[in-house]
């Protein structure tokens, strides 16, 4: 964690607030204890657990049926957390959806690469139905995913939730792994899972707000992939050029200096439609070619995208959705080069100070999700507000 961001203490006062949170380091022996005093007595919903990829898996999977046996939990590991003071790192963000004002259906899809639509789709329509049902009067939905961020399967997947979850908005992140890309764990009724999703489809007497915001202009460059492996989102080849080659010529930069800090400053967008959505580059192979974190293929025209300022984007942004009310809290997903972003351009600290004034609880993600759609760059989100009558 940033040694300038310091934790308030887990039991400060949440008696104005509909969302309940707590957050804990990642190493504490008794963080589960903690985090059940902070979320407090109250019935919850369901409960979602951003955590550190530090944490002790095994350990915690083991300790949440003393806590939670009768809640249902969900979470996934973080490429960094989003906490009450902006960006922290070692923590484990917990967020509570109370029942009083929330109801919350879970679904565990575990087998990203053998996908059966029919049957995603109709286990999403029952739940939809059943919460109807359970709360004819609330009239608020939105779902919410986290997914394995290196099953290289979130296109695919969101595109076919989107079918079954009709005009209920969808937002989400991929699971992270600090910058280590390693493994990423989701998390479903205590047990951690690789090559998995986890959906919690929500209805609640509170007004939401789904959006998306990303800071990055397109400019006049273009390239073409002209060599790929979609299945593995691998580029061999740009302009008929080597991928990583062809890329750094393009930035005029040394080849063998690209990095996540390059990828990060100089990402590139598609045109979809009459939007542009960003596909972030994750790293350099030894054979120098390009691995993406989004879907990518042979004939996609690539636009070299620049930054406006983020650190007056993102106060922009956040501000527009208090406009006319003010949020009880808002659950982001924020993508990790945004983060390397602010780190490398020296903004971490404004950035954080502005999570911190709009409520902003959350993690950093190795992809972000909004409806059909799988992007990078990009911080996706619900603001929560208070109903009109608590």
């Amino acid at each position: 964690m940033d040694a300038g961001l310091k934790l308030p203490p887990l039991d400060r006062a949440q008696e104005h607030s509909i969302v309940r949170t707590g957050f804990v380091a990642c190493d504490a022996p008794d963080a589960m204890d903690q985090l059940a005093d902070a979320l407090g007595p109250s019935e919850m919903a369901v409960i979602i657990l951003f955590l550190s990829p530090k944490t002790d898996l095994a350990a915690l999977s083991q300790a949440l049926p003393a806590r939670f046996d009768h809640t249902l939990v969900v979470g996934c590991t973080t490429a960094g957390e989003i906490g009450p003071n902006g960006y922290s790192e070692g923590d484990i963000v917990a967020l509570g959806l109370p029942a009083a004002h929330f109801a919350a259906s879970t679904m565990l899809i575990d087998d990203l690469h053998d996908l059966n639509p029919s049957q995603l789709i109709a286990r999403m329509i029952h739940n939809r139905n059943a919460l109807a049902q359970a709360k004819p009067d609330w009239s608020s939905e939105c779902a919410f995913l986290m997914v394995d961020g290196l099953s290289t399967r979130e296109d695919a997947l969101a595109a076919e939730l989107a079918v079954g979850l009709g005009p209920v908005p969808l937002f989400g992140g991929s699971a992270g792994d600090g910058e280590e890309f390693g493994a990423t764990y989701v998390l479903h009724h205590g047990t951690f899972r690789t090559n998995a999703a986890v959906l919690v489809q929500i209805r609640s007497n509170c007004p939401i707000k789904v959006f998306k915001t990303d800071h990055l202009q397109p400019t006049e460059q273009r390239m073409v992939v002209t060599g790929a492996d979609p299945a593995r989102r691998i580029v061999y080849e740009i302009n008929a050029e080597p991928a990583a080659r062809e890329y750094a010529r393009l930035l005029g930069k040394d080849p063998e200096q690209l990095s996540t800090f390059t990828f990060a400053a100089h990402p590139v967008v598609v045109r979809i439609g009459d939007q542009t959505h960003v596909r972030a580059i994750q790293q350099v192979t030894d054979d120098k070619d390009l691995v993406f974190f989004s879907a990518i293929d042979e004939g996609v025209v690539l636009t070299l995208a620049e930054p406006e300022d983020m650190v007056a984007h993102l106060d922009r942004e956040l501000s527009a959705l208090s406009q006319s009310a003010t949020p009880d809290m808002i659950l982001g997903c924020d993508c990790l080069f945004r983060r390397v972003e602010a780190t490398e351009k020296q903004v971490t600290s404004p950035i954080s100070k502005l999570l911190q004034k709009h409520r902003v609880i959350g993690f950093s993600t190795y992809g972000e999700q909004v409806n059909s759609m799988h992007v990078n760059h990009t911080l996706t989100g619900v603001a929560i507000y208070p109903p009109t009558e608590r």
